[in-house]
Protein backbone atom coordinates (compact mmCIF):
# COMPACT_ATOMS: atom_id res chain seq x y z
CA UNK A 1 0.00 0.00 0.00
CA UNK A 2 1.61 3.24 -1.12
CA UNK A 3 0.89 6.91 -0.86
CA UNK A 4 0.66 9.14 -3.92
CA UNK A 5 3.63 10.29 -5.91
CA UNK A 6 5.24 13.58 -4.92
CA UNK A 7 5.11 16.57 -7.21
CA UNK A 8 8.27 18.23 -8.54
CA UNK A 9 9.31 20.94 -10.97
CA UNK A 10 9.86 19.22 -14.32
CA UNK A 11 10.13 22.41 -16.38
CA UNK A 12 10.97 26.04 -15.68
CA UNK A 13 7.77 26.58 -13.75
CA UNK A 14 5.82 24.49 -11.28
CA UNK A 15 2.34 23.26 -12.03
CA UNK A 16 0.12 23.24 -8.93
CA UNK A 17 -0.73 19.68 -8.04
CA UNK A 18 -2.95 18.04 -5.47
CA UNK A 19 -1.23 14.90 -4.27
CA UNK A 20 -3.72 12.25 -3.25
CA UNK A 21 -2.18 10.13 -0.50
CA UNK A 22 -3.71 6.71 -0.94
CA UNK A 23 -1.78 4.84 1.76
CA UNK A 24 -3.38 4.08 5.10
CA UNK A 25 -3.15 6.91 7.59
CA UNK A 26 -2.45 9.43 4.84
CA UNK A 27 -3.99 12.79 4.11
CA UNK A 28 -4.38 14.94 1.00
CA UNK A 29 -1.40 17.23 0.58
CA UNK A 30 -1.44 20.25 -1.70
CA UNK A 31 1.77 21.31 -3.36
CA UNK A 32 1.96 24.50 -5.34
CA UNK A 33 5.46 25.76 -4.73
CA UNK A 34 6.59 29.22 -5.68
CA UNK A 35 9.94 30.00 -7.22
CA UNK A 36 12.83 28.31 -5.44
CA UNK A 37 13.93 30.17 -2.33
CA UNK A 38 17.09 28.10 -2.17
CA UNK A 39 19.21 25.84 -4.37
CA UNK A 40 19.52 22.09 -3.98
CA UNK A 41 22.14 19.65 -5.26
CA UNK A 42 19.94 18.61 -8.19
CA UNK A 43 19.50 22.24 -9.26
CA UNK A 44 23.29 22.46 -9.40
CA UNK A 45 23.62 19.26 -11.41
CA UNK A 46 20.96 20.49 -13.85
CA UNK A 47 22.82 23.78 -14.30
CA UNK A 48 25.93 21.77 -15.11
CA UNK A 49 24.13 19.85 -17.86
CA UNK A 50 23.97 16.57 -15.92
CA UNK A 51 20.48 16.48 -14.37
CA UNK A 52 19.47 14.10 -11.60
CA UNK A 53 17.57 11.02 -12.72
CA UNK A 54 17.22 9.77 -9.14
CA UNK A 55 17.31 11.78 -5.91
CA UNK A 56 16.85 10.07 -2.56
CA UNK A 57 16.99 11.53 0.93
CA UNK A 58 15.27 11.04 4.27
CA UNK A 59 16.83 14.22 5.63
CA UNK A 60 16.09 17.05 3.20
CA UNK A 61 14.80 18.15 -0.18
CA UNK A 62 17.39 17.96 -2.95
CA UNK A 63 15.74 20.56 -5.20
CA UNK A 64 15.23 24.13 -4.04
CA UNK A 65 11.49 24.11 -4.75
CA UNK A 66 10.69 20.54 -3.74
CA UNK A 67 7.74 20.12 -1.37
CA UNK A 68 6.77 16.52 -2.17
CA UNK A 69 7.33 13.36 -0.19
CA UNK A 70 10.82 12.46 1.04
CA UNK A 71 10.16 9.03 2.56
CA UNK A 72 7.42 6.85 3.97
CA UNK A 73 7.22 5.01 7.29
CA UNK A 74 5.10 2.06 8.37
CA UNK A 75 4.23 1.60 12.01
CA UNK A 76 4.04 -1.76 13.73
CA UNK A 77 0.92 -1.14 15.80
CA UNK A 78 -1.52 -1.17 12.87
CA UNK A 79 0.63 -1.48 9.70
CA UNK A 80 -0.46 1.91 8.42
CA UNK A 81 1.72 4.34 6.48
CA UNK A 82 2.65 8.01 6.61
CA UNK A 83 4.83 9.98 4.22
CA UNK A 84 7.20 12.68 5.42
CA UNK A 85 7.53 16.05 3.69
CA UNK A 86 10.01 18.92 4.13
CA UNK A 87 9.33 21.67 6.66
CA UNK A 88 9.50 24.18 3.80
CA UNK A 89 10.10 24.12 0.05
CA UNK A 90 13.64 22.86 -0.44
CA UNK A 91 14.02 22.35 3.30
CA UNK A 92 14.75 19.74 5.95
CA UNK A 93 12.44 16.79 6.63
CA UNK A 94 9.64 17.46 9.10
CA UNK A 95 10.65 14.84 11.65
CA UNK A 96 7.71 15.78 13.88
CA UNK A 97 5.38 14.01 11.42
CA UNK A 98 7.28 10.76 11.97
CA UNK A 99 7.63 11.30 15.72
CA UNK A 100 3.90 11.85 16.13
CA UNK A 101 2.90 8.97 13.86
CA UNK A 102 5.36 6.52 15.46
CA UNK A 103 4.77 7.50 19.09
CA UNK A 104 4.39 4.50 21.43
CA UNK A 105 5.17 2.01 18.67
CA UNK A 106 7.98 1.26 16.23
CA UNK A 107 8.27 2.26 12.59
CA UNK A 108 10.31 1.16 9.59
CA UNK A 109 11.21 3.15 6.50
CA UNK A 110 9.07 1.51 3.82
CA UNK A 111 9.81 3.78 0.85
CA UNK A 112 12.40 6.40 -0.10
CA UNK A 113 10.83 8.61 -2.74
CA UNK A 114 12.67 9.74 -5.84
CA UNK A 115 12.53 13.54 -5.89
CA UNK A 116 13.50 13.76 -9.57
CA UNK A 117 9.96 13.11 -10.76
CA UNK A 118 10.96 9.93 -12.62
CA UNK A 119 9.40 7.57 -10.12
CA UNK A 120 12.65 5.84 -9.17
CA UNK A 121 11.57 5.16 -5.58
CA UNK A 122 13.44 2.68 -3.40
CA UNK A 123 11.44 -0.01 -1.62
CA UNK A 124 12.07 -3.32 0.15
CA UNK A 125 14.62 -5.31 -1.85
CA UNK A 126 13.42 -8.65 -3.25
CA UNK A 127 15.43 -11.89 -3.15
CA UNK A 128 17.99 -12.49 -5.86
CA UNK A 129 21.29 -14.34 -5.86
CA UNK A 130 20.93 -14.14 -2.08
CA UNK A 131 17.73 -14.11 -0.04
CA UNK A 132 16.98 -11.66 2.73
CA UNK A 133 15.72 -12.50 6.23
CA UNK A 134 12.20 -11.09 5.80
CA UNK A 135 9.12 -12.95 4.54
CA UNK A 136 9.48 -14.37 1.05
CA UNK A 137 13.23 -13.82 1.03
CA UNK A 138 12.89 -10.04 0.95
CA UNK A 139 15.35 -7.87 2.84
CA UNK A 140 14.55 -6.14 6.09
CA UNK A 141 13.47 -2.51 6.20
CA UNK A 142 15.41 0.02 8.29
CA UNK A 143 14.25 1.07 11.74
CA UNK A 144 12.96 4.60 11.20
CA UNK A 145 14.42 6.05 14.42
CA UNK A 146 17.81 4.31 14.51
CA UNK A 147 19.84 7.16 12.96
CA UNK A 148 18.76 10.51 14.48
CA UNK A 149 20.77 13.58 13.47
CA UNK A 150 20.11 17.23 12.73
CA UNK A 151 20.31 19.19 9.49
CA UNK A 152 20.41 22.96 9.69
CA UNK A 153 19.47 22.75 13.36
CA UNK A 154 16.39 20.60 12.69
CA UNK A 155 15.95 16.98 13.74
CA UNK A 156 16.05 14.41 10.95
CA UNK A 157 16.56 10.68 10.50
CA UNK A 158 18.93 8.71 8.29
CA UNK A 159 18.58 5.17 6.92
CA UNK A 160 20.35 2.80 9.30
CA UNK A 161 21.36 -0.35 7.43
CA UNK A 162 22.27 -3.38 9.50
CA UNK A 163 23.16 -6.69 7.80
CA UNK A 164 20.02 -8.03 6.15
CA UNK A 165 18.55 -4.59 5.38
CA UNK A 166 18.21 -3.45 1.77
CA UNK A 167 16.30 -1.28 -0.73
CA UNK A 168 16.00 -1.61 -4.49
CA UNK A 169 14.23 -0.59 -7.69
CA UNK A 170 14.65 -2.97 -10.63
CA UNK A 171 12.37 -1.05 -12.99
CA UNK A 172 13.74 2.47 -13.31
CA UNK A 173 13.35 5.40 -15.67
CA UNK A 174 16.28 7.30 -17.15
CA UNK A 175 19.13 5.61 -15.27
CA UNK A 176 22.27 4.91 -17.34
CA UNK A 177 22.56 1.56 -19.08
CA UNK A 178 25.35 -0.06 -21.07
CA UNK A 179 28.33 2.30 -21.30
CA UNK A 180 26.28 5.50 -20.89
CA UNK A 181 27.85 8.18 -18.69
CA UNK A 182 26.55 8.86 -15.20
CA UNK A 183 27.54 10.31 -11.84
CA UNK A 184 26.39 9.72 -8.30
CA UNK A 185 27.06 10.90 -4.78
CA UNK A 186 25.91 9.83 -1.35
CA UNK A 187 26.34 11.05 2.21
CA UNK A 188 27.15 8.24 4.63
CA UNK A 189 27.98 7.94 8.32
CA UNK A 190 31.73 7.43 8.04
CA UNK A 191 31.86 5.72 11.44
CA UNK A 192 29.23 3.05 10.65
CA UNK A 193 30.57 0.34 8.34
CA UNK A 194 31.83 -3.22 8.26
CA UNK A 195 33.71 -5.68 6.09
CA UNK A 196 30.61 -7.38 4.73
CA UNK A 197 29.41 -7.30 1.14
CA UNK A 198 28.25 -4.83 0.14
CA UNK A 199 27.07 -1.42 1.39
CA UNK A 200 26.31 0.14 -2.00
CA UNK A 201 24.30 2.98 -3.49
CA UNK A 202 23.94 3.18 -7.24
CA UNK A 203 23.46 1.30 -10.51
CA UNK A 204 22.90 -2.48 -10.43
CA UNK A 205 21.37 -5.46 -12.21
CA UNK A 206 17.66 -5.48 -12.94
CA UNK A 207 17.14 -9.11 -11.89
CA UNK A 208 18.91 -8.96 -8.49
CA UNK A 209 21.57 -11.40 -9.70
CA UNK A 210 25.24 -11.34 -10.66
CA UNK A 211 25.16 -10.87 -14.42
CA UNK A 212 28.89 -10.57 -14.88
CA UNK A 213 31.71 -8.05 -14.91
CA UNK A 214 30.68 -4.49 -15.64
CA UNK A 215 26.94 -4.92 -15.03
CA UNK A 216 27.04 -2.54 -12.03
CA UNK A 217 28.35 0.92 -11.21
CA UNK A 218 27.69 1.81 -7.58
CA UNK A 219 29.36 3.60 -4.69
CA UNK A 220 30.71 1.17 -2.11
CA UNK A 221 31.64 2.18 1.46
CA UNK A 222 33.29 -0.13 3.97
CA UNK A 223 36.54 -1.93 4.75
CA UNK A 224 36.31 -5.30 3.00
CA UNK A 225 39.60 -6.36 1.38
CA UNK A 226 38.47 -9.38 -0.63
CA UNK A 227 38.71 -7.36 -3.86
CA UNK A 228 40.21 -3.88 -4.14
CA UNK A 229 41.11 -1.63 -1.22
CA UNK A 230 42.96 1.54 -0.36
CA UNK A 231 45.52 2.77 2.14
CA UNK A 232 45.20 2.33 5.89
CA UNK A 233 42.60 0.12 7.51
CA UNK A 234 39.52 1.62 5.87
CA UNK A 235 36.76 2.40 5.38
CA UNK A 236 37.26 3.32 1.71
CA UNK A 237 35.13 4.77 -1.03
CA UNK A 238 35.30 2.35 -3.93
CA UNK A 239 33.27 1.39 -6.99
CA UNK A 240 31.27 -1.82 -7.07
CA UNK A 241 31.42 -2.77 -10.77
CA UNK A 242 30.29 -6.37 -10.11
CA UNK A 243 32.69 -9.17 -9.30
CA UNK A 244 35.02 -6.58 -7.90
CA UNK A 245 35.28 -3.55 -5.65
CA UNK A 246 37.68 -1.19 -7.37
CA UNK A 247 39.82 1.53 -5.80
CA UNK A 248 41.60 2.34 -9.07
CA UNK A 249 42.74 0.88 -12.35
CA UNK A 250 43.88 -2.50 -11.09
CA UNK A 251 41.91 -5.18 -9.32
CA UNK A 252 43.56 -4.78 -5.92
CA UNK A 253 45.28 -1.80 -4.33
CA UNK A 254 45.32 1.96 -4.81
CA UNK A 255 47.55 3.77 -2.33
CA UNK A 256 45.87 7.05 -3.30
CA UNK A 257 42.45 5.86 -2.10
CA UNK A 258 42.68 6.79 1.59
CA UNK A 259 40.85 5.67 4.68
CA UNK A 260 38.02 8.19 4.99
CA UNK A 261 35.82 8.19 8.06
CA UNK A 262 34.35 11.63 8.60
CA UNK A 263 31.18 11.42 10.70
CA UNK A 264 29.36 12.69 7.62
CA UNK A 265 31.23 11.56 4.52
CA UNK A 266 30.56 12.66 0.94
CA UNK A 267 31.27 9.78 -1.47
CA UNK A 268 31.31 10.17 -5.27
CA UNK A 269 31.65 7.74 -8.17
CA UNK A 270 31.25 8.73 -11.82
CA UNK A 271 31.90 6.93 -15.08
CA UNK A 272 31.85 7.34 -18.87
CA UNK A 273 33.34 5.27 -21.71
CA UNK A 274 36.77 4.02 -20.55
CA UNK A 275 37.01 6.71 -17.87
CA UNK A 276 35.87 6.90 -14.27
CA UNK A 277 36.69 8.60 -10.95
CA UNK A 278 36.41 8.36 -7.18
CA UNK A 279 36.06 11.53 -5.10
CA UNK A 280 35.23 12.21 -1.47
CA UNK A 281 35.32 14.62 1.43
CA UNK A 282 33.88 15.82 4.70
CA UNK A 283 30.18 16.57 4.29
CA UNK A 284 30.34 19.11 7.13
CA UNK A 285 33.15 21.29 5.80
CA UNK A 286 35.88 21.59 3.20
CA UNK A 287 36.39 20.60 -0.39
CA UNK A 288 36.41 17.32 -2.28
CA UNK A 289 39.52 15.30 -3.03
CA UNK A 290 40.03 13.04 -6.05
CA UNK A 291 41.25 9.55 -5.16
CA UNK A 292 41.23 8.10 -8.67
CA UNK A 293 40.69 9.59 -12.12
CA UNK A 294 41.58 7.42 -15.08
CA UNK A 295 40.75 4.52 -17.35
CA UNK A 296 38.49 1.61 -16.54
CA UNK A 297 39.93 -1.36 -14.62
CA UNK A 298 42.44 -3.47 -16.51
CA UNK A 299 40.47 -6.69 -15.97
CA UNK A 300 38.25 -8.11 -18.71
CA UNK A 301 34.59 -7.12 -18.92
CA UNK A 302 34.75 -3.53 -17.65
CA UNK A 303 35.41 -1.72 -20.92
CA UNK A 304 32.87 -1.20 -22.29
CA UNK A 305 30.56 -1.33 -19.29
CA UNK A 306 27.27 -3.25 -19.36
CA UNK A 307 25.29 -1.34 -16.75
CA UNK A 308 21.66 -2.42 -16.38
CA UNK A 309 20.08 0.56 -14.61
CA UNK A 310 18.53 -0.76 -11.41
CA UNK A 311 19.14 1.19 -8.19
CA UNK A 312 20.25 -0.36 -4.90
CA UNK A 313 20.88 0.88 -1.36
CA UNK A 314 22.65 -1.09 1.37
CA UNK A 315 23.17 -4.31 -0.61
CA UNK A 316 25.17 -5.77 -3.48
CA UNK A 317 23.89 -6.23 -7.01
CA UNK A 318 23.04 -9.88 -6.37
CA UNK A 319 21.31 -8.93 -3.08
CA UNK A 320 24.38 -9.70 -0.95
CA UNK A 321 23.17 -8.66 2.52
CA UNK A 322 26.22 -8.77 4.79
CA UNK A 323 26.95 -5.05 4.98
CA UNK A 324 26.27 -2.23 7.43
CA UNK A 325 26.13 1.53 6.98
CA UNK A 326 23.98 4.64 7.27
CA UNK A 327 22.67 6.67 4.33
CA UNK A 328 21.39 10.24 4.48
CA UNK A 329 21.07 11.44 0.89
CA UNK A 330 22.23 10.56 -2.61
CA UNK A 331 21.56 11.19 -6.28
CA UNK A 332 22.30 9.68 -9.68
CA UNK A 333 22.76 11.81 -12.79
CA UNK A 334 22.41 11.56 -16.53
CA UNK A 335 25.83 12.36 -17.95
CA UNK A 336 29.31 12.63 -16.45
CA UNK A 337 29.42 15.61 -14.06
CA UNK A 338 32.37 17.98 -14.10
CA UNK A 339 34.54 18.38 -11.02
CA UNK A 340 33.36 21.98 -10.85
CA UNK A 341 29.74 20.90 -10.64
CA UNK A 342 30.55 18.40 -7.90
CA UNK A 343 32.54 21.03 -6.03
CA UNK A 344 29.45 23.26 -6.02
CA UNK A 345 27.35 20.34 -4.79
CA UNK A 346 29.86 19.77 -1.97
CA UNK A 347 29.55 23.43 -0.96
CA UNK A 348 25.78 23.00 -0.88
CA UNK A 349 26.15 19.91 1.31
CA UNK A 350 28.45 21.80 3.69
CA UNK A 351 25.91 24.61 3.93
CA UNK A 352 23.08 22.18 4.75
CA UNK A 353 24.48 21.85 8.27
CA UNK A 354 24.69 18.13 8.98
CA UNK A 355 25.33 17.56 12.69
CA UNK A 356 24.92 14.94 15.39
CA UNK A 357 23.21 17.42 17.68
CA UNK A 358 21.12 20.55 17.71
CA UNK A 359 20.34 23.02 20.45
CA UNK A 360 16.61 22.80 21.11
CA UNK A 361 16.26 24.44 24.51
CA UNK A 362 17.62 24.64 28.03
CA UNK A 363 18.18 21.74 30.39
CA UNK A 364 20.66 19.00 31.18
CA UNK A 365 21.26 15.47 30.02
CA UNK A 366 20.85 12.63 32.49
CA UNK A 367 23.77 10.49 31.36
CA UNK A 368 24.21 6.90 32.50
CA UNK A 369 27.61 6.09 33.94
CA UNK A 370 27.49 2.47 32.82
CA UNK A 371 26.12 3.09 29.32
CA UNK A 372 27.31 6.56 28.39
CA UNK A 373 23.79 7.05 26.98
CA UNK A 374 21.13 9.49 28.10
CA UNK A 375 17.62 9.21 29.50
CA UNK A 376 15.42 9.91 26.51
CA UNK A 377 11.73 10.36 25.75
CA UNK A 378 11.15 8.02 22.77
CA UNK A 379 10.68 9.99 19.56
CA UNK A 380 10.38 13.19 21.61
CA UNK A 381 6.74 12.22 22.20
CA UNK A 382 4.78 14.26 24.73
CA UNK A 383 2.31 11.42 25.30
CA UNK A 384 1.50 10.73 28.93
CA UNK A 385 2.76 7.29 29.91
CA UNK A 386 5.64 7.09 27.43
CA UNK A 387 8.31 5.03 29.20
CA UNK A 388 11.73 6.68 29.09
CA UNK A 389 14.75 4.84 27.72
CA UNK A 390 18.49 5.02 27.14
CA UNK A 391 19.55 6.56 23.85
CA UNK A 392 22.62 8.16 22.26
CA UNK A 393 23.02 11.63 23.76
CA UNK A 394 22.21 14.64 21.62
CA UNK A 395 20.63 18.00 22.31
CA UNK A 396 17.05 17.16 21.47
CA UNK A 397 14.23 18.44 23.63
CA UNK A 398 13.37 14.88 24.65
CA UNK A 399 16.71 14.59 26.47
CA UNK A 400 16.98 18.01 28.13
CA UNK A 401 15.79 17.85 31.74
CA UNK A 402 15.38 20.63 34.32
CA UNK A 403 15.67 19.80 38.03
CA UNK A 404 13.27 22.14 39.78
CA UNK A 405 13.11 23.46 43.31
CA UNK A 406 10.18 21.08 43.84
CA UNK A 407 12.47 18.12 43.07
CA UNK A 408 10.81 17.45 39.72
CA UNK A 409 12.73 16.42 36.59
CA UNK A 410 10.90 18.36 33.91
CA UNK A 411 11.12 17.82 30.13
CA UNK A 412 9.30 18.97 26.98
CA UNK A 413 7.99 22.03 28.76
CA UNK A 414 5.26 20.60 30.99
CA UNK A 415 6.08 16.89 31.40
CA UNK A 416 7.71 15.36 34.46
CA UNK A 417 9.57 12.14 35.18
CA UNK A 418 6.95 9.96 36.88
CA UNK A 419 6.74 6.59 38.64
CA UNK A 420 3.85 5.09 36.71
CA UNK A 421 0.62 4.66 38.66
CA UNK A 422 2.38 5.98 41.78
CA UNK A 423 4.08 2.60 41.95
CA UNK A 424 6.80 1.91 44.49
CA UNK A 425 7.69 -1.72 43.67
CA UNK A 426 10.73 -3.03 41.82
CA UNK A 427 10.06 -2.88 38.10
CA UNK A 428 7.71 0.11 38.20
CA UNK A 429 7.94 1.85 34.84
CA UNK A 430 9.44 5.32 34.80
CA UNK A 431 7.44 7.44 32.35
CA UNK A 432 6.61 11.03 31.54
CA UNK A 433 3.36 12.61 32.68
CA UNK A 434 1.84 16.04 33.02
CA UNK A 435 3.56 17.72 35.98
CA UNK A 436 1.24 17.58 39.01
CA UNK A 437 3.48 18.00 42.08
CA UNK A 438 2.74 14.54 43.49
CA UNK A 439 5.41 12.58 45.36
CA UNK A 440 5.80 10.03 42.54
CA UNK A 441 7.16 12.91 40.42
CA UNK A 442 9.72 14.00 43.01
CA UNK A 443 13.32 12.81 42.90
CA UNK A 444 16.43 13.07 45.02
CA UNK A 445 19.62 13.65 43.03
CA UNK A 446 22.10 12.01 45.38
CA UNK A 447 25.81 12.65 45.87
CA UNK A 448 26.61 8.99 45.15
CA UNK A 449 25.31 9.36 41.56
CA UNK A 450 21.95 7.70 42.09
CA UNK A 451 18.57 9.32 41.51
CA UNK A 452 15.93 8.01 43.91
CA UNK A 453 12.18 8.53 44.15
CA UNK A 454 11.01 10.58 47.13
CA UNK A 455 7.90 8.41 47.44
CA UNK A 456 9.44 4.99 46.81
CA UNK A 457 13.05 5.36 47.92
CA UNK A 458 13.97 3.23 44.89
CA UNK A 459 16.47 4.25 42.23
CA UNK A 460 16.30 4.96 38.52
CA UNK A 461 17.58 1.75 36.95
CA UNK A 462 18.44 0.67 33.39
CA UNK A 463 16.50 -2.59 32.99
CA UNK A 464 18.70 -5.67 33.08
CA UNK A 465 21.82 -3.49 33.43
CA UNK A 466 21.34 -2.83 29.71
CA UNK A 467 23.44 -0.27 27.87
CA UNK A 468 21.95 -0.39 24.36
CA UNK A 469 19.74 2.17 22.70
CA UNK A 470 16.14 1.53 23.71
CA UNK A 471 16.90 0.05 27.16
CA UNK A 472 13.94 0.97 29.36
CA UNK A 473 14.19 2.81 32.69
CA UNK A 474 12.45 1.50 35.80
CA UNK A 475 12.44 1.81 39.59
CA UNK A 476 14.52 -0.75 41.44
CA UNK A 477 16.06 -1.23 44.89
CA UNK A 478 19.19 0.90 45.09
CA UNK A 479 22.28 -1.24 44.64
CA UNK A 480 25.06 1.17 43.67
CA UNK A 481 25.45 -0.56 40.28
CA UNK A 482 26.65 1.42 37.28
CA UNK A 483 23.20 1.01 35.69
CA UNK A 484 21.90 3.16 38.57
CA UNK A 485 24.57 5.84 38.33
CA UNK A 486 23.69 9.10 36.59
CA UNK A 487 25.22 12.50 36.00
CA UNK A 488 23.37 15.70 35.16
CA UNK A 489 25.43 17.60 32.58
Amino acid sequence: MNQGRPGRRLAAAWIPLLLLATGAGASVIATSPAAAATTGPCDIYASGGTPCVAAHSTTRALYGSYTGYLYQVRRASDNTYRSITPLTAGGVADASIQDSFCANTTCVISRIYDQSGRGNDLTQAPPGGFSGPAAGGYDNLANATAAPISVGGHKAYGVYVSPGTGYRNNSTNGVATGDQPEGMYAIFDGTHYNGGCCFDYGNAETNSRDNGNGTMEAIYFGNIKVWGYGSGNGPWIMADLENGLFSGVNTRYNANDPTINYRFTTAIIKGEPNHWAIRGGNAQSGSLSTFYNGVRPNASGYNPMKKEGAIILGIGGDNSIGAAGTFYEGVMTSGYPTDATENSVQANINAAGYSTSTSTGSGQHIRGTGSGRCIDVPNGSGTNGAQVQLYDCWNTSGQLWTYTSGKQLQVLGNKCLDAYGQGTANGTQVVIWDCNGQANQQWNVNSNGSISGVQSGRCLDAVGAGTANGTKIQLYACSGGSNQQWSLQ
